[in-house]
């Protein structure tokens, strides 16, 4: 049996969404005396913060919380690797057996065409964490890599963004290509990051960024990941796009924004900002 607690939360989680692997900092919550197997600390957005603040989610304790000794999230050079995105660990098969956990971020179940209401549908009313109207209009997600073993030393330029999965979040199971050319990591590992940002409606909180310790594993490239540069919209202009290594978006905080967003526009990991979908295979030097 397990608490009445945890059953309620998972039963009605409206919470957003992040994605959960080995190797993730705020894994078991910001406590670093537990292990919270129905946390959610990590998967809040990052709205209108100071860059100290919102980097590696500073303002919840999350980048003091690292994985366990061990715990990494390896990445197979030329390969892809799993993670699970969802509303909370619970919801997982990092906890309770993976019992509360469904195709689905939120434990439930539903049909592959999910929709909102109406045509053209509306936002997805039964679960409002996705944050879309169907599968076709999730906006993106993305990883990116920093070659620094300890988080006090990534920035933003040198935190590359290495792939990207259209279409998401969508389902619990999202699976990500690695550019075959990616090097090792030094001998203490590297630093990685999830990244989304979500279609912008009125007064919405859109944007979220996860830490990971991570390595990248079978790597033979003796290649280096360029410094990476701001992105660029680009839609139906593809000489505005900017080519090689991009940075992750900042947009909507009290500091640290970097890309300029035309009036009516929404930055997101996609086409219309420079990135196809899978291996970035053009960041490096």
């Amino acid at each position: 049996m397990f608490p009445i607690a945890v059953l309620a939360l998972v039963a009605t989680a409206q919470a957003h969404t992040v994605a959960w692997t080995k190797g993730m900092y705020c894994s078991g919550g910001p406590d670093l005396s537990t292990v919270n197997l129905n946390t959610n600390t990590a998967v809040g957005p990052l709205y209108n913060l100071a860059k100290e603040d919102w980097w590696f989610q500073h303002e919840r304790g999350c980048d003091a919380a690292p994985p366990q000794d061990g715990e990494v999230l390896e990445l197979p050079a030329g390969g892809s690797f799993t993670v699970e995105l969802a509303h909370n660990r619970a919801q997982t098969t990092l906890s309770y057996g993976g019992q509360y956990a469904s195709d689905w971020p939120d434990g439930k179940d539903h049909p592959e065409d999910w929709a909102g209401p109406g045509s053209p549908p509306d936002c997805i009313q039964d679960d409002g964490a996705m944050h879309t109207n169907n599968q076709s209009m999730a906006a993106g997600t993305a990883f990116a890599i920093s070659y620094q073993s300890d988080l006090a030393d990534v920035t933003i330029d040198n935190l590359a963004v290495f792939t990207v999965l259209e279409h998401t979040p969508w389902k619990r199971i999202a699976t990500y290509e690695v550019p075959a050319d990616l090097p090792a990591c030094p001998e203490g590992g590297c630093t990685c990051a999830w990244l989304w940002r979500r279609i912008l409606t009125a007064n919405s909180k859109p944007r979220y960024m996860a830490g990971y310790k991570c390595n990248v594993t079978g790597s033979t490239s003796s290649k280096q990941v360029a410094p990476a540069q701001v992105a660029a919209y680009c839609e139906g202009d593809s000489t505005k796009c900017v080519k090689g290594a991009k940075q992750m978006i900042a947009f909507n905080q009290q500091t640290g924004n970097n890309v300029q967003v035309p009036n009516g526009k929404t930055p997101m990991y996609n086409t219309a900002w420079g990135w196809e979908s899978g291996a970035q295979n053009d960041i490096f030097v």
